[in-house]
């Protein structure tokens, strides 16, 4: 029986990972054994994904991406070119810290971006929906929604799920693109008005 997911012939998925249907794996990337990968994912040119890796469904993972032990990612997710995850707080050549136990978790949570060239600091989480921009480096919590960017990357504005940045006229902000709507709840947080048109996701 064929598999229902597809790799490049120059790409090895080693025997004990789990990839999904509808899942592409592209040139001279390397899925180590016990990864979970989702279903209609793309992995681009030379990914890179640990062992006990969680890779949600419908996320896209563009060229030269590592995604280490200890990252989640969650449904549809998106990591830009060369972006960098990592997972341990203090790495010292000559003091290994490689086991499970040293890799401190970095959750990516359902529908955030995280733009090319970032570089995400192990043990934060990034929030759904949220927005990192290319160069940024993340060291802390970041919103659900939020735009984040600079070194450190700071809160600089808001994001609409269709990845729209959301102009606020007092408290309430309308998609100039899509038409969500969403309240500001304080300045580290908004909340989303949920629209009866909206599709599921």
């Amino acid at each position: 029986m064929a598999e229902s997911w597809w790799k490049h012939e120059s790409a090895y998925v080693d025997e004990g990972a789990k990839v999904g249907a509808g899942t592409k794996i592209w040139h001279f990337s390397h899925v180590m054994a016990g990864a979970e990968i989702g279903e209609h994912c793309t992995l681009g040119q030379n990914v890179f994904v640990a062992r006990r890796v969680k890779i949600g469904n419908h996320c896209k993972i563009q060229n030269n991406v590592s995604v280490y032990e200890g990252v989640i990612l969650e449904d549809y997710v998106f990591c830009g070119p060369s972006m960098v995850f990592t997972n341990v707080k203090t790495p010292r050549s000559a003091f290994p810290r490689n086991t499970a136990e040293d890799y401190l978790t970095t959750l990516v949570k359902r529908g955030a971006s995280i733009g090319a060239n970032a570089t995400v600091v192990c043990g934060v989480t990034i929030g759904e929906w949220a927005f990192v921009a290319a160069g940024a480096v993340v060291t802390k919590d970041v919103p659900d929604y939020a735009l984040v960017a600079g070194v450190p990357a700071r809160i600089i504005g808001w994001a609409c799920r269709c990845g729209v940045p959301l102009h606020f006229e007092g408290d309430e902000a309308v998609c100039r693109e899509c038409g969500r709507r969403y309240r500001r709840v304080s300045n580290t947080q908004i909340e989303y008005l949920h629209n009866l048109l909206d599709e599921p996701l």
